[in-house]
């Protein structure tokens, strides 16, 4: 039975509100996607401050008032028109975009699916004008002419019940307490960009936002938290010769969530969800983070406009770069050495005042200042082995003798070093010394696991891991596979600093291990590197799963928990953990040390109250 197919309607022209309906659905998604383009355009009207209202999560009502330039009378209609803007004017303009909004759609767009007014005034207008004596108000409908208003200056746009005339596309929004919570993130990615700017934020009548006019670093604080401040690095790589800069801050892996919801990247001002950039953040904190944990982070990217297509998507969250690569390695450099300087020069928390982002005031971290030590670190840098007690992370001791060394301070000293001098060790597991703001606490396996793992990185990269041959091989039992894997595999064992040879069908001889594993097992260190091998071969070990190996073999050579330490020997481990880049995390992304300022001991024990 042969199918019959209705004929297709004639083609035709849609009519103008359906036009702008369809428009609509692709820059009206929810309430907070209109609050976006009513701040950008208040903000591309050069306003100090921005007041929004909104009822029932936006839907009911949405108000918009800012004090910026205003539209003159006669413009009041065509703002509200399809394709009318003030930002572009040619080709030329379209390719260097320098406003937030541009596109001229968003008032036309959220006037065909809810009820819009749009009221104004032009600033600096002539008051003996009839048309600029006064506000202007227009409802967006048709044949609606502009009346006369009351207000100072700027503009109000005021949106009421979203999608009351497409109630399918309102069955898709969520709950009241969810639409705000969009809406609200939504002011906060802007003002983070502005922080010159104040905003007030209120739903439902309560006051539930306000961002007084401030710095970058202020405004940063209060929308991320002072917990954000005190745990990140402050990332300024000024002008480059490309016309490149990243500026911002990056927070220290403890200061991780368990989801990507604090991750701000902006492009010239403005908030983007780039896989490009995100990609390169990702692996700028690379070996850093513990687990499934995510970066928090606030990074401006500031970059010719000619090179940067922001007219990707309608809602312009995405862009896309004309050189790409060099933009990813820009970032993620900048941001790879803030996050990996050692703590004896460290350009975040230890001398944040140099590497502020523009706009932003100093201000004191929890964290060690660090760059009053510099001149006094050449003094006390170990360079040689004092003696075996100082086993793996002592072999750049100079003298166990030096009192500097051996000793901790008497009493709290301006010019210790940024982790201090060990004071004791408390169960085998932690390191306590004392520095110029109180006490400092350090896990000392997952210290000296991080100094290894970036020695033996660093050794590999220059083909220079030394071999520590044994007085005594190590005979261990194993498969013939394994023995056969010890021997295929020998020049890259050599490269990675082993010396293992057959003993016979069913045993290995660990003649020699990595000099910088000497404390290790070496017959367990063997099996883990035989196994990883069979597992997956000797080209993806040393290429794509190279720090993986590298981190498990760091974790072996690490000194164990229980370990009684000397007080030379904490304050070598001490000295080196200052050295030592991203020293702050162990290789699984855990803190290696934390600060205890005078403060918070003295509130412990109630003291001055």
């Amino acid at each position: 039975m042969s199918e019959t197919r209705s004929r297709p309607a004639a083609i035709h022209l849609l009519p103008d509100l359906l036009i702008s309906q369809i428009a609509a659905g692709e820059v009206v998604e929810r309430p907070a996607s209109v609050l976006k383009e009513l701040l950008e355009n208040a903000l591309d009207a050069g306003s100090s401050a921005i007041q929004i209202q909104l009822e029932e999560g936006g839907v009911k009502l949405m108000r918009v008032s800012d004090d910026g330039c205003g539209i003159a009378r006669d413009e009041l209609a065509l703002a509200l028109t399809r394709h009318a803007t003030s930002k572009i004017a040619s080709l030329d303009d379209l390719e260097r975009v320098a406003t937030l909004g541009f596109r001229g759609e968003a008032l036309a767009s959220v006037a065909a699916v809810a009820r819009l007014t749009l009221t104004s005034r032009q600033a600096g207008a002539d008051a003996d004008s009839a048309n600029s004596a006064h506000a202007w108000r227009l409802n967006a409908e048709p044949g609606a002419r502009p009346e006369p208003a009351a207000l100072l200056t700027g503009s109000v746009v005021e949106m009421r019940d979203l999608y009351y005339n497409t109630p399918a596309r309102r069955k898709f929004l969520k709950s009241e307490a969810t639409e705000f919570a969009h809406c609200a993130e939504a002011v906060k990615r802007i003002a983070l960009a502005h922080p010159a700017v104040a905003f007030t934020l209120s739903h439902n009548g309560r006051v539930g936002l306000h961002l007084a006019k401030s710095d970058a670093r202020s405004r940063a604080g209060a929308i991320l938290g002072d917990d954000f401040l005190a745990e990140s690095r402050a990332v300024d790589t000024g002008a480059s010769s490309h016309g490149l800069r990243v500026f911002g801050y990056c927070a220290l892996p403890a200061h991780s969530r368990a989801r990507s919801d604090a991750q701000y990247c902006y492009v010239n001002g403005r908030y983007v969800r780039d896989k490009l950039l995100g990609h390169a953040l990702r692996e700028a904190y690379q070996d850093l983070l513990h687990g499934s944990r995510y970066p928090v982070y606030c990074i401006f990217l500031e970059i010719d406009p000619a090179t940067v297509d922001v007219n990707v998507h309608p809602a312009k969250t995405e862009v896309r770069f004309r050189d790409g690569r060099a933009v990813h390695q820009f970032v993620f450099h900048a941001v790879q050495r803030t996050l990996a300087s050692p703590l004896s020069g460290a350009p975040g928390a230890a001398s944040e005042a140099q590497h502020e982002p523009a706009g932003a005031t100093a201000a004191a971290s929890p964290r060690p200042g660090f760059g009053h030590w510099e001149q006094r670190q050449a003094s006390l840098r170990i360079n040689e082995p004092a003696s075996a007690a100082y086993f793996a992370f002592a072999e750049t001791a100079r003298a166990a003798a030096d009192p500097a060394i051996a000793a901790p301070l008497p009493a709290a000293d301006e010019n210790a070093p940024p982790l201090g001098f060990a004071l004791a060790q408390a169960h085998g597991i932690y390191i306590l010394a004392q520095n110029a703001q109180g006490l400092i606490v350090v896990d000392m396996h997952a210290a000296h696991e991080r100094i290894l793992y970036e020695k033996l990185k660093n050794a590999l990269d220059k083909r220079q891991v030394a071999t520590q041959a044994l007085l005594i091989p190590a005979v261990f039992a194993a498969d013939p596979l394994a023995v056969a894997v010890a021997e295929e595999h020998g020049e890259a064992l050599r490269e990675l600093g082993f010396d293992i040879a057959p003993m016979g069908p069913a045993q290995l001889a660990v003649r020699g291990v990595p000099s910088l594993l000497q404390a290790a097992d070496p017959a367990e260190l063997a099996r883990t590197l035989l196994a990883e091998l069979r597992e997956h071969g000797v080209t993806q070990l040393l290429s794509a799963r190279r720090n993986e190996l590298l981190a498990t073999m760091a974790c072996h050579g690490a000194v164990r928990a229980r370990r009684q330490l000397s007080i030379a020997e904490m304050n070598a481990l001490l000295r080196q953990m200052e050295e030592t880049e991203r020293a702050d995390q162990c290789n699984h992304g855990r803190p290696t040390w934390t600060q205890l300022s005078m403060g918070e001991l003295d509130r412990l024990f109630l003291r001055g109250r």
